[in-house]
This record gives structure tokens, C-alpha cells and sequence, in this order.
């Protein structure tokens, strides 16, 4: 399939999809901060808040890899 888009616009797409991860990102690591604040600590949730959080860092190394091939 063949896209219509310029590079320019295929960008600014991807630095979009960018900058809505780094939303999730900080707002996970925030999410983070308050469950650690309690005690005790619910050790099952900061894990998954950690696996999330390494998710989403992979994604957005995917987009940034991507919008290298853009330029």
C-alpha cells in the first residue's frame, strides 16, 4: 500500500503518536510515585506499573526509529 503523505506529514503523525506516549510515560511514572508512597507497598501493582512503564518506553523507541528512517 502506497501512502499519499510527505515525509513532513508522516513526521509530524509520528511526533504526535511521540508526545501521547510521553503522556502515558510520565503519567505511569507518576502513578508509580503515589502507590510507593503508601505503606505497605502493594509490590504486585509497582511491578506492573514497571512492566508498563518499560512497554511503553519500547514503543516509543519504535517511533523514534521510525521517524529516523523519515528524515
Amino acid at each position: 500500500m502506497t501512502s499519499m503523505l510527505t515525509n513532513e506529514e508522516k513526521i509530524a503523525i509520528v511526533d504526535q503518536h511521540i508526545r501521547g506516549l510521553d503522556y502515558s510515560i510520565y503519567g505511569t511514572e507518576l502513578d508509580k510515585i503515589e502507590v510507593e508512597s503508601v505503606s505497605p507497598i502493594d509490590t504486585d501493582l509497582v511491578a506492573s506499573l514497571s512492566t508498563k512503564l518499560a512497554s511503553l518506553n519500547d514503543k516509543r523507541a519504535a517511533l523514534v526509529a521510525e521517524k529516523t528512517a523519515l528524515d
